[in-house]
């Protein structure tokens, strides 16, 4: 769908083993996706730009989450955005999206989250905006169990997401 409106849609994560994963599931449901086994070092390096970058649910996991992202917002065209989700680093999020998800619920395998590695949304905020990226908007989410969905909510102390812009020239 996203093709036929003209639009290139990129997937890109530096495990290969993912990319395959995600190459099958997009084949399964026909959608053209070009999926690249890179960092987002490497596709900043190969002077590409994009629209839009998403990192969603990544920042946790990198080493270096400011230089990681200045390479993501090399990615991002005048005009263009970012959204990022993550987990905030708070006593809320380690019971609820570390010890409830990972071992109560068994949503993901055990020791998928570090929680030392959680960044609240003041210092995400701070390296976007270092980065030359304004903040649009700053949104809580989270997971209603007795619907099964996911809301937005005011609430930032377990899932937030961060809008953020590159100036036009």
């Amino acid at each position: 769908p996203m093709a036929r409106m003209g639009f290139t849609v990129t997937g890109a994560d530096a495990s290969a083993r993912n990319i395959g994963t995600a190459r099958s599931h997009a084949a399964q449901s026909g959608l053209a996706i070009d999926y690249r086994a890179a960092s987002a070092e490497a596709l900043a390096a190969e002077g590409l730009s994009f629209d839009l970058v998403l990192n969603m649910e990544v920042v946790e996991h990198v080493a270096d989450v400011e230089a990681y992202l200045a390479a993501s917002a090399r990615l991002i065209r005048p005009g263009g955005l970012t959204i990022i989700a993550t987990l905030n680093k708070t006593l809320k999020s380690l019971a609820l999206a570390k010890f409830a998800a990972e071992y109560v619920l068994g949503w993901m395998p055990r020791g998928t989250h570090d929680w030392n590695r959680f960044i609240p949304p003041d210092q995400l905020q701070k390296i976007l905006e270092k980065s030359g990226l304004p903040i649009l908007k700053t949104q809580g989410v989270f997971f209603d169990i007795l619907t099964w969905e996911w809301r937005l909510t005011s609430d930032v102390d377990v899932n937030y997401m961060v809008v953020a812009t590159k100036p036009g020239e």
